[in-house]
């Protein structure tokens, strides 16, 4: 996908330093004799299996939860640290099924700061593109992949995810550098196809198939959690059905989910969605849909067919499921509208310059039949926020819409849309309003559902420009508008949602529930005062009520404050080997 290129080409100035935890929340070594080295006690529990609360105190030692007791019973118990959790709610921490934080863990400080304050503690990646594997040889595509071409550490990244397991050694260089979540991933789809055919479009031939079955199966063994595809995105749209089939096929014996951004979610949603029930029926593997939702007024009433399209399946022995973020409005890379086939080959700018090529690249830009989903029609021009600039002359820009800064430019949208991704390398973004909030709240009711940011982290401090609020607060806004203030949903389902659903559909068989021998990422917050305070106009701002946040047992935020910590583990899926073939 796209989005993941401008964050890869960051990756290499620290990629392979080694960072420790550091800071007040470090890891909690338990003294002679003490029994625990965190209580935390007289709290209202929600354990993520959906059943109601209870209260309870919880003992943790190292990294798992030992002990839990009716509240009070462990007043005495000897401990290195006690939380008094008295008017907070205890949950487990909440898995983020389409993180996008390749920055943060891989060249940023690992903190995760605006994702460890929603109370997520594990981020799931791999939406459409991984960093790894590469295959090397490849040469300009492989670093236009991972690497920022003439970069000293260029020769150095490209051998480590160009080797045999290059995925694996990718999730283990993030958990070595330091992480403040646990972190783990699906295997691009796009990746696969480029490791073996290049970004040419076309059908895979026999022997590319191959290629492809081969280094699916090596990333399930590395601890895939299955492969991801973003079919609105290239190379991810130049695959096929048959091809997508294939590679669910290598994956299904390694127990390997087939999650898609799927290749419509516009005017052709449900026939996108019978393409994914497909190929995991044909591929013998679960379905899971990134972010479902019907874009466009028109569409809109999609939706229940849609729901009835996923329960009609499941009530036919087939796993399909879904997740979503909270808004009625989806980001992506600003030139994502220009039509797929003038990226092929990694020539989307030498196509965008080309003033021969520029009448037919308007043409499908303003056409409904052009042959792929351009948002940035469905939503039309006032309903596209493009966010992202560089340059001093286009700054004042930021985060506005589209036929606004045409307005501007005293042009109309479509020359505006060339003319700013040629002159900003296609490295801008677009938050669309596409989506109806009726929709939303049908969706939350689902027992399918489960949640993603389709986010990096990112922290106030240092952020710039202008990012979409599910950012900062996609997990903070459903506890508080859609659990405490609409009552769409009660807080034991809207927390099995966010932990254990994730965790059961992952195969994570040690975390997502309060329970004795599991993980303990565990989230101290106060149901009254939880709540989303990033806005689309004023996205850099902190969730605020989560005053605790436990990562495999060490504090990460404490008393609402991030301690430094980066105690993340890497997680991995159920086919991996536990080691190197």
């Amino acid at each position: 996908m796209r989005k993941l290129l401008a964050v890869s080409m960051l990756l290499l100035a620290s990629a392979c330093s080694r960072a420790t935890t550091s800071g007040a929340g470090g890891s909690i070594v338990a003294p002679s004799g003490a029994p625990y080295d965190v209580v935390i006690a007289n709290g209202r529990v929600v354990d993520g299996t959906g059943a109601a609360w209870f209260w309870g105190d919880i003992g943790v030692r190292g990294d798992r939860i030992v002990k839990i007791a009716p509240r009070g019973m462990l007043a005495r118990a000897a401990a290195t640290r006690r939380i008094d959790a008295a008017g907070q709610i205890v949950a487990p921490g909440f898995i983020d099924i389409q993180a996008q934080s390749y920055a943060n863990f891989m060249t940023g400080d690992g903190r995760a700061l605006s994702m460890i304050t929603q109370g997520i503690t594990t981020a799931i990646m791999g939406e459409g593109n991984t960093p790894a594997p590469v295959r090397a040889g490849r040469g300009a595509e492989a670093r236009r992949a991972t690497v920022t071409a003439g970069d000293t550490a260029e020769a150095r990244m490209l051998e480590l995810f160009s080797a045999p397991h290059g995925f694996g050694n990718w999730l283990e260089m993030m958990a070595t550098r330091g992480v403040s979540e646990n972190v783990g991933s699906f295997i691009g789809a796009g990746t696969v196809r480029v490791y073996a055919k290049g970004e040419a479009m076309g059908a895979a031939t026999p022997a590319e198939l191959d290629t492809m079955r081969a280094v699916t199966r090596r990333a399930m063994e590395d601890g895939a959690f299955g492969a991801a595809s973003a079919l609105i995105y290239p190379p991810n749209t130049y695959a096929n059905t048959a091809e997508l089939t294939e590679i669910a096929r290598a994956m299904s014996p390694y127990g390997g989910v087939y999650i898609t951004h799927m290749r419509s979610e516009g005017d052709q949603f449900l026939e996108a969605l019978d393409e994914a029930i497909a190929i995991g029926k044909n591929g013998n593997v679960p379905v899971e849909v990134y972010h479902l939702k019907a874009s466009g007024p028109r569409n809109w009433p999609k939706m229940a067919k849609a729901i009835a399209k996923i329960d009609s399946a499941r009530a036919a022995g087939q796993d399909v499921q879904a997740d979503m973020y909270l808004y009625i409005a989806g980001g992506n890379n600003f030139s994502s509208c220009i039509a797929p086939k003038y990226a092929a080959d990694g020539k989307l700018l030498d196509n965008l310059k080309n003033a021969q090529l520029r009448p037919q690249i308007k043409r499908d830009l303003y056409a409904d039949d052009a042959g792929y989903e351009n948002l940035c029609l469905i939503a039309g021009p006032n309903n596209v926020m493009v966010t992202g600039f560089r340059r001093p002359e286009y700054t004042k820009y930021e985060g506005k819409r589209l036929d606004e800064i045409a307005r501007g430019l005293g042009t109309d949208w479509g020359d505006a849309l060339i003319d700013l991704n040629i002159a900003e390398s296609a490295q801008l973004g677009e938050i669309l309003f596409l989506m109806s909030e009726d929709n939303v709240k049908l969706q939350l009711k689902q027992p399918w559902m489960k949640f993603g940011t389709d986010a990096g982290a990112m922290d106030p401090v240092n952020a710039r420009g202008m990012t979409h609020p599910r950012t900062y607060g996609n997990f903070t806004r459903l506890l508080a508008k859609y659990v405490r203030d609409e009552r769409v949903i009660t807080l034991e389902d809207a927390i099995r949602k966010a932990s254990s659903a994730v965790a059961t559909r992952l195969s994570l068989h040690d975390r997502g529930v309060i329970r004795e021998g599991m993980k303990a990422d565990i989230i101290v917050f106060d149901e009254k005062t939880v709540r989303d305070l990033a806005t689309f106009e004023s996205p850099h701002q902190l969730s605020v009520g989560m005053k605790y946040v436990l990562v495999n047992g060490v504090p990460v935020i404490s008393d609402g404050v991030h301690t430094g910590a980066r105690p993340g583990q890497i997680v991995r899926g159920p086919g991996w080997t536990g080691g190197r073939p």
